[in-house]
Protein backbone atom coordinates (compact mmCIF):
# COMPACT_ATOMS: atom_id res chain seq x y z
CA UNK A 1 0.00 0.00 0.00
CA UNK A 2 1.17 3.84 -0.36
CA UNK A 3 -0.14 7.06 1.09
CA UNK A 4 1.14 8.77 -1.98
CA UNK A 5 0.30 8.90 -5.77
CA UNK A 6 2.25 6.36 -7.46
CA UNK A 7 4.48 6.36 -10.40
CA UNK A 8 3.34 3.86 -13.34
CA UNK A 9 5.89 1.15 -14.91
CA UNK A 10 4.94 0.45 -18.34
CA UNK A 11 3.47 -2.46 -17.59
CA UNK A 12 1.40 -1.12 -14.50
CA UNK A 13 -0.21 1.76 -17.01
CA UNK A 14 -0.75 -0.93 -19.56
CA UNK A 15 -2.71 -2.69 -16.66
CA UNK A 16 -4.56 -0.16 -15.90
CA UNK A 17 -5.69 0.59 -19.63
CA UNK A 18 -7.00 -3.22 -19.82
CA UNK A 19 -9.53 -3.23 -16.97
CA UNK A 20 -10.32 0.65 -17.41
CA UNK A 21 -10.39 1.84 -20.71
CA UNK A 22 -13.43 1.78 -22.69
CA UNK A 23 -12.71 3.82 -25.57
CA UNK A 24 -15.31 3.86 -28.61
CA UNK A 25 -13.57 2.59 -32.05
CA UNK A 26 -14.04 6.26 -33.61
CA UNK A 27 -11.62 7.43 -30.93
CA UNK A 28 -9.13 4.77 -30.40
CA UNK A 29 -8.98 4.95 -34.91
CA UNK A 30 -8.42 8.92 -34.28
CA UNK A 31 -5.78 8.53 -31.80
CA UNK A 32 -4.39 5.81 -34.21
CA UNK A 33 -3.89 8.25 -36.77
CA UNK A 34 -2.53 10.91 -34.95
CA UNK A 35 -0.25 8.47 -33.58
CA UNK A 36 2.07 8.95 -37.17
CA UNK A 37 1.64 12.37 -36.93
CA UNK A 38 4.72 14.92 -36.63
CA UNK A 39 3.14 16.64 -33.82
CA UNK A 40 1.84 13.23 -31.94
CA UNK A 41 2.96 14.23 -28.88
CA UNK A 42 0.21 16.81 -28.52
CA UNK A 43 -2.02 13.68 -28.64
CA UNK A 44 -3.71 13.99 -24.79
CA UNK A 45 -3.88 10.26 -23.39
CA UNK A 46 -7.36 8.06 -23.95
CA UNK A 47 -7.78 7.63 -20.02
CA UNK A 48 -7.44 11.27 -19.71
CA UNK A 49 -10.07 11.27 -22.91
CA UNK A 50 -12.36 8.80 -20.57
CA UNK A 51 -11.55 10.60 -17.78
CA UNK A 52 -12.73 13.98 -19.01
CA UNK A 53 -16.03 12.55 -20.50
CA UNK A 54 -16.66 10.91 -17.40
CA UNK A 55 -16.64 14.82 -15.66
CA UNK A 56 -19.13 16.14 -18.20
CA UNK A 57 -21.56 13.35 -17.47
CA UNK A 58 -21.35 13.54 -14.01
CA UNK A 59 -21.87 17.43 -13.88
CA UNK A 60 -24.84 16.93 -17.02
CA UNK A 61 -23.11 19.38 -18.79
CA UNK A 62 -24.48 21.09 -21.77
CA UNK A 63 -22.11 24.00 -22.87
CA UNK A 64 -18.84 23.31 -22.95
CA UNK A 65 -15.54 25.32 -24.11
CA UNK A 66 -12.49 23.68 -25.87
CA UNK A 67 -9.39 26.33 -26.06
CA UNK A 68 -7.02 24.08 -28.11
CA UNK A 69 -8.03 21.37 -30.54
CA UNK A 70 -5.36 19.69 -32.73
CA UNK A 71 -6.65 16.46 -33.84
CA UNK A 72 -9.80 16.58 -32.13
CA UNK A 73 -9.57 13.67 -29.54
CA UNK A 74 -10.74 15.57 -26.23
CA UNK A 75 -12.93 17.64 -28.75
CA UNK A 76 -14.72 14.39 -29.66
CA UNK A 77 -14.66 12.48 -26.32
CA UNK A 78 -16.24 15.37 -24.60
CA UNK A 79 -19.00 15.92 -27.39
CA UNK A 80 -19.74 12.36 -27.33
CA UNK A 81 -20.44 12.47 -23.48
CA UNK A 82 -22.96 15.09 -23.72
CA UNK A 83 -26.66 14.99 -24.45
CA UNK A 84 -28.03 15.20 -27.81
CA UNK A 85 -28.63 19.19 -27.47
CA UNK A 86 -24.66 19.64 -26.31
CA UNK A 87 -22.82 22.30 -27.35
CA UNK A 88 -18.78 22.38 -27.74
CA UNK A 89 -17.24 25.93 -28.62
CA UNK A 90 -13.71 24.48 -29.73
CA UNK A 91 -10.81 27.04 -30.44
CA UNK A 92 -7.70 26.69 -32.54
CA UNK A 93 -6.04 28.26 -35.23
CA UNK A 94 -5.48 25.36 -38.15
CA UNK A 95 -6.91 24.44 -40.22
CA UNK A 96 -4.67 21.74 -41.29
CA UNK A 97 -5.40 19.83 -37.49
CA UNK A 98 -8.40 20.51 -37.53
CA UNK A 99 -9.41 18.69 -40.57
CA UNK A 100 -8.67 15.62 -39.15
CA UNK A 101 -10.80 16.28 -36.44
CA UNK A 102 -13.58 17.35 -38.88
CA UNK A 103 -13.21 14.14 -40.32
CA UNK A 104 -13.50 12.16 -36.63
CA UNK A 105 -16.50 14.28 -35.74
CA UNK A 106 -18.40 13.84 -38.89
CA UNK A 107 -17.45 9.97 -38.97
CA UNK A 108 -18.99 9.45 -34.95
CA UNK A 109 -22.18 11.66 -35.29
CA UNK A 110 -21.50 14.55 -33.12
CA UNK A 111 -20.11 17.25 -35.77
CA UNK A 112 -23.24 19.69 -35.38
CA UNK A 113 -22.26 19.30 -31.08
CA UNK A 114 -18.72 21.04 -32.16
CA UNK A 115 -18.82 25.08 -33.28
CA UNK A 116 -15.37 25.02 -34.33
CA UNK A 117 -13.17 28.60 -34.60
CA UNK A 118 -10.44 29.29 -36.35
CA UNK A 119 -8.67 32.53 -34.85
CA UNK A 120 -6.57 32.83 -32.15
CA UNK A 121 -8.13 31.70 -29.23
CA UNK A 122 -8.02 34.84 -27.16
CA UNK A 123 -10.05 36.70 -29.74
CA UNK A 124 -13.08 33.99 -30.23
CA UNK A 125 -12.95 34.16 -26.06
CA UNK A 126 -13.28 38.18 -25.62
CA UNK A 127 -15.89 37.65 -28.38
CA UNK A 128 -17.83 34.88 -26.51
CA UNK A 129 -17.34 37.37 -23.13
CA UNK A 130 -18.62 40.33 -25.13
CA UNK A 131 -21.73 38.84 -26.55
CA UNK A 132 -23.24 38.15 -23.21
CA UNK A 133 -22.21 34.46 -22.63
CA UNK A 134 -20.20 35.03 -19.39
CA UNK A 135 -21.36 32.47 -16.68
CA UNK A 136 -23.34 30.51 -19.78
CA UNK A 137 -20.79 27.49 -19.95
CA UNK A 138 -20.75 24.32 -17.72
CA UNK A 139 -17.25 22.91 -18.77
CA UNK A 140 -13.56 23.96 -19.84
CA UNK A 141 -10.48 22.34 -21.49
CA UNK A 142 -7.58 24.41 -21.86
CA UNK A 143 -4.90 22.65 -24.03
CA UNK A 144 -2.88 25.65 -26.67
CA UNK A 145 0.22 27.56 -26.29
CA UNK A 146 1.40 27.38 -22.71
CA UNK A 147 2.49 31.35 -22.90
CA UNK A 148 -1.33 31.96 -22.62
CA UNK A 149 -2.53 29.70 -20.29
CA UNK A 150 -3.05 32.63 -17.69
CA UNK A 151 -4.96 34.72 -20.34
CA UNK A 152 -7.11 31.85 -21.45
CA UNK A 153 -8.03 30.66 -17.58
CA UNK A 154 -9.06 34.45 -17.12
CA UNK A 155 -11.11 34.28 -19.98
CA UNK A 156 -12.68 30.91 -19.16
CA UNK A 157 -13.31 31.75 -15.46
CA UNK A 158 -15.57 34.54 -16.70
CA UNK A 159 -17.26 32.30 -19.44
CA UNK A 160 -17.57 29.48 -16.72
CA UNK A 161 -20.78 29.23 -14.32
CA UNK A 162 -20.74 29.04 -10.81
CA UNK A 163 -20.41 25.33 -10.08
CA UNK A 164 -18.78 24.95 -13.55
CA UNK A 165 -15.31 23.15 -14.14
CA UNK A 166 -12.15 24.57 -15.91
CA UNK A 167 -9.80 21.67 -16.63
CA UNK A 168 -5.93 22.73 -18.05
CA UNK A 169 -3.88 20.03 -19.48
CA UNK A 170 -0.27 19.73 -19.20
CA UNK A 171 0.44 21.42 -15.51
CA UNK A 172 3.09 18.30 -14.38
CA UNK A 173 5.03 19.46 -18.00
CA UNK A 174 6.80 16.10 -18.29
CA UNK A 175 8.19 16.92 -14.59
CA UNK A 176 9.91 20.06 -15.65
CA UNK A 177 7.58 22.38 -13.26
CA UNK A 178 9.79 20.57 -10.09
CA UNK A 179 13.42 21.18 -11.74
CA UNK A 180 14.29 24.45 -10.82
CA UNK A 181 17.01 24.09 -13.77
CA UNK A 182 14.46 24.27 -16.27
CA UNK A 183 13.83 28.12 -16.74
CA UNK A 184 12.47 27.98 -20.05
CA UNK A 185 9.39 30.76 -21.31
CA UNK A 186 7.13 27.91 -21.24
CA UNK A 187 8.36 26.09 -18.07
CA UNK A 188 7.66 29.00 -15.94
CA UNK A 189 4.29 30.30 -17.69
CA UNK A 190 3.27 26.64 -16.35
CA UNK A 191 5.14 27.39 -13.34
CA UNK A 192 3.32 30.61 -12.68
CA UNK A 193 -0.44 29.45 -13.47
CA UNK A 194 0.26 26.66 -10.82
CA UNK A 195 1.31 29.26 -8.04
CA UNK A 196 -1.78 31.26 -8.91
CA UNK A 197 -4.25 28.57 -8.77
CA UNK A 198 -3.11 26.93 -5.38
CA UNK A 199 -3.73 30.66 -4.33
CA UNK A 200 -6.55 31.57 -5.96
CA UNK A 201 -10.12 32.02 -3.34
CA UNK A 202 -12.31 31.94 -6.36
CA UNK A 203 -11.97 28.22 -6.81
CA UNK A 204 -11.92 24.55 -5.63
CA UNK A 205 -8.57 22.94 -6.70
CA UNK A 206 -7.09 19.51 -7.35
CA UNK A 207 -4.48 18.62 -9.36
CA UNK A 208 -4.37 15.61 -10.93
CA UNK A 209 -1.39 13.33 -11.99
CA UNK A 210 -3.00 12.10 -14.92
CA UNK A 211 -1.14 11.69 -18.36
CA UNK A 212 0.97 15.29 -18.02
CA UNK A 213 -0.93 16.50 -15.11
CA UNK A 214 -4.84 17.96 -15.19
CA UNK A 215 -5.88 20.75 -13.16
CA UNK A 216 -9.19 20.92 -11.77
CA UNK A 217 -10.43 24.28 -10.81
CA UNK A 218 -14.25 24.53 -9.99
CA UNK A 219 -15.42 27.83 -10.15
CA UNK A 220 -16.87 29.80 -6.84
CA UNK A 221 -20.12 31.42 -6.68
Amino acid sequence: MSNKTLGLSDRLYNYLLSVSLREPDVLRELRQETATHPMSQMQIAPEQGQFMALLVQLMGAKKTLEVGVFTGYSSLAVALALPPDGKVIACDVSEEYTAIARRYWEAAGVAHKIDLRIAPALETLDSLIAAGQINTFDFAFIDADKSNYENYYERSLQLIRPGGLISIDNVLWSGDVADPAVTDNRTEKIRALNQKLHQDKRITLSLVPIADGLTLAVKHS
